[in-house]
Order: structure tokens, then sequence, then C-alpha cells
């Protein structure tokens, strides 16, 4: 959980490219939560029970990185999948106007900064229902007894027993205070789910958490305590000099990788020009070069109104065209890829019609 962990994981990753597609190189660690997606797949069990790297509306990854579709989760909610699975353009063109329609609350056929705030709330409160209801299926895989509340043993036997060692055999020796035989890689993953597990348990500490408690440590964003956690955990791997705040050469200063040529270099240019205006023109409220946890922490909260409401002013200034401060139907089709990940062909065809 170290940086220095962090480190030889980004050079093992790297390496890994350059061996087995050397025109596929990232010059910086890739989301550690898409690659597992989509490299490395994982029963089903581990899935229910793991927390995921990836939180829907929230603005950075567990492991720091910047998450590439927060604007397109927090303006489709859980109509994202529609999009990724849907690549008709016409279609996709017909469900984008509809989405407008939505967003125009006032039906002036034009979307403010208020309107789409509103709207952004509204998504992300779509993707905390959506956790909601996975952690109940989750937590019934861990508590199959249907007694309400799971220990931390009981929950260390479902995790081993999901990564392969034997479920009887890891039982007894945890029940006998014996002495667990697991690889490296899996003992440090053990130990950080401890600390989370510990955070969620909230007071009286019990060392059993309930369903609730077991959404914040799923969910962290479920939670205060938890989200503050979390928040902690990223500082720690970014903070060199165990200050507890982030200055800007810190936040943009993740291990780079081992590939030395330009098509790697252009990337890593692209991460840190990206990773430098988030840092100067959103997380660091007060613009004084500082990022202190309390800074961070507002700019994760996924229910912050005031973000919202800035996020909406971002996400207008990106295709507003006439300048106007609020989106009209034809700049939103325009830019389709931004909002929705979906590039539209002939997006301004008989657009006026449409209404």
């Amino acid at each position: 959980r170290t940086a220095w962990r962090r480190h030889l994981l980004a050079v093992s990753m790297a390496l890994f490219c350059l061996l087995h597609n050397p025109m596929d190189v990232h010059a910086r660690p890739a989301n550690m939560s898409s690659l597992k997606d989509k490299n490395s797949p994982t029963s089903k069990e581990e899935n229910e029970i793991l927390p995921p790297d990836h939180l829907n509306g929230m603005k950075l990854e567990m492991d720091g990185h910047i998450n590439k579709g927060f604007h397109q989760e927090v303006f489709l909610g859980k109509e994202m999948e529609e999009f990724e699975e849907d690549s008709e353009p016409r279609r996709n063109r017909n469900k984008l106007i509809d989405i407008f329609r939505k967003v125009d609350f006032n039906k002036d056929k034009s979307v403010s900064a208020k309107e789409m705030q509103r709207w952004i709330v509204e998504k992300t409160e779509e993707h905390f229902q959506e956790a909601v209801r996975e952690n109940k299926m989750s937590f019934h895989a861990v508590d199959p007894d249907g007694d309400g509340h799971v220990t931390w043993d009981e929950y260390r036997v479902k995790f081993l027993a999901s990564k392969g060692f034997n479920k009887k055999e890891m039982a007894d020796k945890i029940k006998n205070s014996e002495e667990l035989k697991v690889d490296e890689e899996t003992q440090e993953v053990l130990e950080s789910l401890k600390d989370r597990w510990f955070q969620a348990d909230n007071p009286p500490a019990d060392q059993l958490l309930n369903e609730e408690e077991f959404l914040s440590f799923l969910h962290p964003e479920h939670s205060k305590g938890m989200l503050k956690y979390m928040v902690k955990e990223i500082v720690r791997d970014l903070d060199q000099d165990s200050d507890k705040k982030l200055t800007l050469s810190e936040f943009i200063s993740l291990p780079m990788g081992t590939v030395e040529n330009q098509q790697a270099q252009d990337i890593d240019d692209d991460w840190v020009r990206e990773r430098k205006k988030e840092f100067e023109e959103v997380i660091d409220g007060n613009h004084d070069g500082i990022v202190t946890m309390e800074e961070l922490q507002e700019y994760m909260d996924p229910m912050n109104e005031y973000n919202a409401l800035n996020e909406a002013k971002q996400m207008i200034a990106v295709a507003d065209e006439n300048q106007n401060h609020n989106l009209e139907l034809e700049e939103i089709l325009k830019y389709s890829e931004y909002f929705t990940g979906s590039k539209l062909m002939d997006y301004a065809r008989n657009v006026h019609e449409e209404f």
C-alpha cells in the first residue's frame, strides 16, 4: 500500500506491456481497475466481496488516478450501459436528444448550469442507489446464515476462498490462530482490507459489520468517515515529504514507466498536463499551491452540490460554442463523445425538427 510498492507495480506493468505489446505502452501506471477488468478475469464470488477499484461518480479512482469516465457517469447515470452496449449512431442520437429534454427542466430548449447541476446530483444519486442494491447481494454472499452481521474472520475466509485457497483449511487455521501461509501480494491485500474493515466498523467497535457498515466498506463514498479514510490513503501514497498535504509536483509525480520513446513521452506529457489542470483549476480551491486533506475530501465528495455546480459549468464550457453559458441541443449533439463516449455523425441534421 506504500508509494514504493506502487512504484514496483507500475514498473512491472510497464515491462509487461513492453514484452507483450510493444506498440501499446503507457508511460504512467495505468488504472488498476480497468486493467483487472480487461486482463485478469475474476470469479463472480470475488467481485461480489471485494471493494471495487472504480467507483461511479467519483473524481479519483482508489489508486489516485483521475477517473476518465467521470463526466459520462454523472451525465448518463444508469443509462451508461445503454450507450456502451448500443453503438448504433441514430439510436444513440435519439437517446441523447431524450436526455437533453429531461435536463432542460424549464423546457426553454437550453440547459443552464443550475439545470445541469440538478441533473448531475440526480444521476449521482442513481449510482448511489445502484451501489445499495449491489451491496444487498454482496452482503448476502458473505452472510449466508443471514444473522445480519459478518466478522472479520468470516470475511477473511470468504476472501481467501475466492483467491483459490482451501476454504476449510483457512477456516481451521484462523479458528486455531495458526499462521496463514499466503503469498506476499495476498497478505498485503489482506492487511489493506483489514484496515478498511475496521474503519467501516462504526462505534461501538465490535469487529462485526452489518449491511450498512458493509456498504461503507465496499463503497466509501456512502460514508463521510470512509470518504475521509479514502482521502488519507490517497494522500499517503502521493505525499513525498509526509506533511499530509499535496503540492502540484507530488500530485503529478506518480512513477514513470520504463519505456523511452516518443509515443510514451507524448502519453506522459498528456497525463501530466491533465493532472496539472485538475490540481490548479479544480482541487486547489484557494489556489495557494497546496491541497489539504480537507480540500481533497471536498473535491472527492460526490454529493457536494457546490462541486456539482462547478462541474456543470465546466461541462457546459466544453461545448458552449456560442458562449452564452448555456447548452443548446446542437452543441450537446456535436460534443456527444464528451458527454456519452459515443461519437455521433450528422449531429445537426434536422435537429430543430426533433422538437
